[in-house]
C-alpha cells in the first residue's frame, strides 16, 4: 500500500546505516493491547501504537490466527524482513514494522548526529503548540491535551476522528466525521496530527491540504522515525518516543502498559524540531 512518508524514511535509514543493517535483527518482539514495540540486536528499542480496531478478524480466534501466522518464532529474524511487512496490508506486520523503523532512528542517530534538525528529550509536542487568539484549528485524532487546550481558550477547531465514541461529552460539539477533512484542514491556522495516521496511510494526504505556513505537529509514539519525510511535507514539529530500556518497555506494554507506566522509566517523550529548510 502506497505510503510515501514511510517508504522515504526506510530508504533514509538504509542510507544512514549501510552495511550494518544487514547484521541487524530483532531480538525480542512484543504485541501489547496499546502499543507494539521490538527490541534490536544492537539494543536500541522501537515502539508503535497498536491498532486493534484495524483488524476486522480479531473477533475470533480461528479467523484471527491468519494475522499474524509467525506468532512464537518473531525472534531472531532480520530487520529487513519485518520493513518488508510495513507496505503491506497486514496491520500488524505493520505496526511492527513501523517499531523497527523507529528502532533503526536510535541506531542511526547513534551512528550519525541529526542533521538540520534538533532533537530534545523530556518534552512533550503538545509544549510547542502555538495558540493564538483568533486561529482555526484542526485536531487529527482524540489528542486530549490539546483539546483541552483549544477548549480553554475559546479557539474554532474541529476534532476530526473516525471513532466519535472516543470522545467526552463536552468535546463531542467540536467533532466532524474524518470524511470531512477537506473541509476544515484547508483554512486550519494549526493542524494537530495523532501519529496513527501512519499507520493508516491518511497522513500524506492531510499535509497535501495544508495551507503554507501552517503551524502542524505530527504527534505520537508511531511517529518516532527520522523526520526529514515530514518536514519536507510541512510538518513543523513531530513529536514521539525514544526507547531508554527496551527489555523494561517491552515487559510493561506486554502487560497492557501505556505511557503513565513507561515515561520517564524506559522512555522519554522526544519533540523534533526542523533548524534548516526542510519544510514544503
Amino acid at each position: 500500500m502506497e505510503n510515501p512518508i514511510l517508504t522515504e524514511s526506510i530508504e533514509h535509514v538504509r542510507k544512514i546505516l549501510g552495511e550494518d543493517m544487514k547484521n541487524l535483527t530483532i531480538e525480542r518482539a512484543v504485541f501489547g493491547l496499546f502499543f507494539s514495540g521490538v527490541k534490536l540486536s544492537d539494543g536500541n528499542g522501537g515502539l508503535c501504537f497498536t491498532p486493534i480496531k484495524e483488524i476486522p478478524e480479531a473477533v475470533c480466534c480461528p479467523s484471527s490466527a491468519k494475522v499474524m501466522p509467525l506468532s512464537g518464532r518473531l525472534s531472531g529474524r532480520s530487520v529487513e524482513y519485518y520493513l518488508d511487512g510495513i507496505l503491506g496490508s497486514n496491520v500488524l506486520k505493520k505496526a511492527l514494522g513501523i517499531a523497527t523503523l523507529n528502532a533503526l532512528t536510535s541506531s542511526c542517530w547513534k551512528k550519525e548526529k541529526p542533521q538540520g534538525y534538533i532533537v530534545e528529550t523530556g518534552r512533550d509536542a503538545f509544549d510547542d503548540i502555538v495558540i493564538r487568539p483568533g486561529i482555526k484549528a484542526v485536531v487529527v485524532g482524540a489528542l486530549v491535551p490539546v483539546i483541552n487546550k483549544l477548549m480553554d481558550a475559546s479557539i474554532n477547531f474541529r476534532i476530526l476522528e473516525m471513532d466519535p465514541a472516543t470522545l467526552k461529552e463536552r468535546e463531542k460539539p467540536y467533532f466532524a466525521e474524518a470524511s470531512r477533512a477537506g473541509e476544515f484542514v484547508p483554512d486550519a491556522d494549526l493542524l494537530v496530527i495523532t501519529g496513527t495516521t501512519v499507520i493508516n496511510n491518511t497522513l500524506a494526504g492531510l499535509l497535501e491540504m495544508a495551507k503554507p505556513g501552517t503551524q502542524i505537529i505530527v504527534t505520537g509514539p508511531t511517529a518516532s522515525m527520522l523526520p526529514d519525510a515530514f518536514f519536507s511535507r510541512g510538518v513543523t514539529t513531530l513529536g514521539g518516543i525514544i526507547v531508554t530500556k527496551p527489555d523494561e518497555l517491552l515487559d510493561v506494554i506486554s502487560e497492557a502498559g501505556s505511557g503513565y507506566h513507561f515515561f520517564g522509566k524506559s522512555a522519554e517523550r522526544t519533540i523534533i524540531n526542523c533548524t534548516n529548510n526542510l519544510g514544503g
